[in-house]
């Protein structure tokens, strides 16, 4: 890590004279994410950020202002990043319904949004008490619309295969708690579980939900 921060230092140094706003503001909530990876949310300051990402103070004080701004546009970051993932990917009219909910699924794992440095800043929000209402006011709506879009999947499913007993907001309800465990073992076990390994548990429940949809995937999985 110090040599990665010491190899960002040094070309952040010469890109933040030069480099437009937002290339300077990628910086700083790349090196925020670094930061909060290693001191959590409460060690982050703006020092440790602009020490990271090789940039002055004035220049994080101009894009946030403040630590609780800077932290709150990181989480924003966050998660616009795996929202637009998984948008990109239902873009696709030729996919099925199964396929859709996969593709959700598979963004939630995937290696650019699903990897410890990122994880931990996931987590340091809903571990502080003072951070969860931050938390909680600033994805409400992106949540709210995966679920919508999840659960009205989950109902295409059920009525496609006559899953009659099979309640969709029950599915969801389990996938989230599976989202949540998953990346927690992967935060805390990086190297014993994998997001692939996420993929494939999921892949095993959704088959017990919803048989004929499901196990097909198990194969390829």
């Amino acid at each position: 890590m110090a040599k990665k921060t010491r190899e960002r230092r040094g070309s952040a140094t010469t890109a933040g004279r030069t480099a437009p706003p937002e290339v300077r503001r990628a910086q700083l909530i790349d090196a925020t994410i670094d930061s909060i990876a290693q001191y959590g949310l409460s060690g982050t300051t703006m020092s440790t950020v602009t020490r990271i990402a090789g940039l002055s103070q004035g220049i994080a004080n101009f894009h946030f202002q403040s630590k609780k701004n800077m932290l709150c546009e990181t989480l924003r970051f966050l998660a616009e990043e795996h929202h637009d993932l998984w948008k990109a990917q239902l873009a696709d009219s030729s996919l099925s319904s199964a396929e859709k909910l996969l593709a959700i699924v598979d963004a939630h794992f995937h290696a650019k949004i699903c990897n410890p440095r990122k994880l931990a800043v996931w987590f340091g929000f809903f571990g502080e008490p003072a951070h969860r209402d931050t938390y909680r006011e600033l994805v409400k709506d992106i949540d709210a619309e995966r679920w919508e879009v999840s659960v009205g999947l989950c109902r295409a499913i059920r009525e496609q295969g006559k899953y009659e007993s099979v309640d969709p907001d029950s599915v969801m309800r389990n996938l989230e708690a599976l989202y949540d465990g998953f990346f927690l073992n992967i935060l805390i076990y990086p190297d014993m579980f994998s997001g692939d390994d996420a993929k494939r548990l999921v892949r095993n429940f959704l088959a017990r939900a919803f048989p004929e949809h499901f196990s097909p995937f198990l194969e390829r999985s």
